[in-house]
């Protein structure tokens, strides 16, 4: 297997928003919040469901990987219930093989209700349910071991059993990926992320908020800076600013593609990573992968959500 991604299994839910919808619930545009049952279901109590579909972050990549025709695989916790069914039943029409056995758990399927405000951002309110509490346990060892790379969410860590079970995948791996998932991520672990990218991690995904976040960056000058010593590949999304990765002294840039009817940018990055890690694992070169990357992200960003099909 190519690619085994490793993260929370999250159903989102698509609705559109003004920006008084953001204001009035206090929720701060273009990132994650978590939130519990009771909270979630107020939030979507006065709201219109645009889309339901699987999802959680590495999902929509691994997805978008498999629609590219690699061999790839996804371990992630679901309940037995109908929002689990539908769940696996997503992963299983993309030709993603699904390393988790469901059972019937105390807590729900994940849930995130992705809101879509007109300027086309989005804005996330995830209920973890039983996503949250993937363990050791649920970590399937053969399926590490046969896979040439494995790609983990920085979201694992918002949870006290996953960081044990995220642990244990890097130490079974050939190779790691992960993702930083979101600048409030990076503030809630900065010392734990930055232990990850210094000394255990092969492959950094981030956009240029989150990494600056995450070394204190005065400006995108100390960034390029701190990715050249690091010596590792560290792969940078800058929105309108194209993208760059780094690896020692070799730094290659790509222009994001200009003039796209913009609807929904959830899926941007999770798509661009899908993109990168395809020409990443066919030996692709460094500048063909980003252009890999930004290909998948301008498709995925003129539709609502962050699946392809």
């Amino acid at each position: 297997m190519k690619i085994l991604g490793i993260g929370n299994a999250i159903v989102d839910v698509i609705c559109k928003v003004d920006e008084n919808f953001l204001l009035n619930n206090n929720l701060t545009k273009s990132t994650m919040k978590l939130v519990d049952e009771a909270e979630f279901k107020k939030l979507l109590s006065n709201l219109k469901i645009e889309e339901t579909v699987s999802g959680g972050s590495i999902a929509n990549s691994i997805v978008g990987i498999s629609q590219l025709g690699n061999k790839v695989g996804f371990i992630g916790k679901i309940n037995d219930d109908e929002l689990g069914v539908k769940y696996e039943e997503g992963l299983k029409k993309e030709n993603v093989k699904y390393f988790y056995s469901k059972k019937k758990e105390k807590s729900p399927t994940g849930t995130c209700l992705i809101l879509i405000t007109p300027d086309s951002e989005r804005t996330m309110c995830t209920f973890l349910g039983v996503a949250g509490k993937i363990n050791t346990n649920d970590i399937n060892d053969s399926a590490i071991k046969e896979s040439d790379l494995i790609f983990l969410e920085g979201y694992l860590w918002d949870e006290g059993d996953a960081k044990s079970a995220f642990d244990k995948a890097l130490k079974l791996s050939k190779n790691s990926a992960m993702s930083l998932s979101d600048k409030f991520c990076v503030d809630r672990h900065k010392k734990n992320f930055l232990d990850l990218v210094k000394n255990k991690l092969d492959i950094i995904f981030s956009n240029e908020q989150e990494i600056m976040s995450l070394i204190e960056a005065k400006s995108f000058s100390d960034v390029v800076e701190f990715g050249k010593k690091l010596n590792k590949l560290l792969i940078i999304t800058r929105g309108e600013r194209g993208s760059m990765s780094i690896s020692g002294n070799k730094v290659f840039e790509c222009q994001s593609k200009k003039n796209l009817k913009v609807i929904d940018l959830t899926g941007a990055g999770d798509l661009f990573a899908a993109g990168f890690l395809h020409g990443f694992i066919n030996k692709m070169s460094e500048q063909e992968n980003l252009e890999k990357g930004t290909e998948m992200a301008s498709k995925i960003i003129q539709r609502i959500g962050a699946r392809l099909s």
